[in-house]
């Protein structure tokens, strides 16, 4: 039974004076991650951490991000109400609620099996629905649905993938973790046709971004 008690409630909100403290300033981010029960994404052992900052184990290997990452990465899109942002790697679906919770249409990809199974049936659940979600390769993208405004990959990627960067909107921004062992946060700015600006934001780790999709 999906649970979102006073109780939960109130860690959320000492989460976002945490959030608000580590330098998160943009409101509507706060209130977004304010909406979204982070403790319904998360394995029932973790329940009762699932409020402080740190990231946790999830299906296939892979992680749940610390919330400060997810607001950290989803203010760094600007996001403006209405807007068309693909996300690379739905994990959990705990990410894409944020965004979702902010007003905007989300298309998003999920390569694991496992975890598009399971964020498909949460996210329904606790009505925080994409607008199209889909099991399948990240590093393709969505080109059938381009141009996005914004753009968010969500585990590391070696560099930065050319077919992502096609499917920006001109004056659209990409935030990807790219590195390998570690990863540097980086803005990709689409300015024209063939023009890009880059800009970095510190340090990272996130689980790295793989290919095709499982089986």
């Amino acid at each position: 039974m999906s649970v979102d008690d006073f109780k939960h409630r109130g860690r959320r909100k000492m989460l976002v004076d945490l959030l608000r403290s580590k330098g998160i300033e943009d409101e509507n981010v706060l209130e977004a991650i304010n909406l979204v029960p982070r403790h319904l994404f998360l394995d029932s052992a973790f329940t009762e951490f699932a409020y402080r900052d740190e990231a946790f184990p999830i299906a296939a290997g892979q992680t749940i991000s610390h919330p400060f990452t997810v607001a950290f990465q989803t203010q760094l899109l600007d996001i403006q109400p209405n807007e068309k942002i693909l996300e690379i790697g739905t994990g959990s679906g705990y990410q894409t609620a944020v965004l979702v919770a902010l007003g905007v249409e989300v298309f998003t990809i999920e390569r694991q099996k496992d975890l598009f199974d399971f964020s498909k049936i949460m996210l329904k659940k606790i009505n925080f629905e994409p607008r199209y979600q889909t099991y399948g390769d990240g590093y393709k993208g969505l080109p059938s649905f381009a141009p996005f405004d914004k753009i968010i990959v969500t585990a590391g990627a070696p560099e930065i993938p050319e077919e992502l960067k096609k499917q920006l909107n001109i004056g659209g921004i990409m935030v990807i973790p790219v590195g390998e062992q570690s990863q540097r946060m980086i803005v990709i700015m689409r300015l024209s046709e063939d023009q890009f600006e880059h800009y970095e934001f510190g340090d990272f780790k996130f689980v790295p971004m793989l290919e095709s999709r499982d089986k």
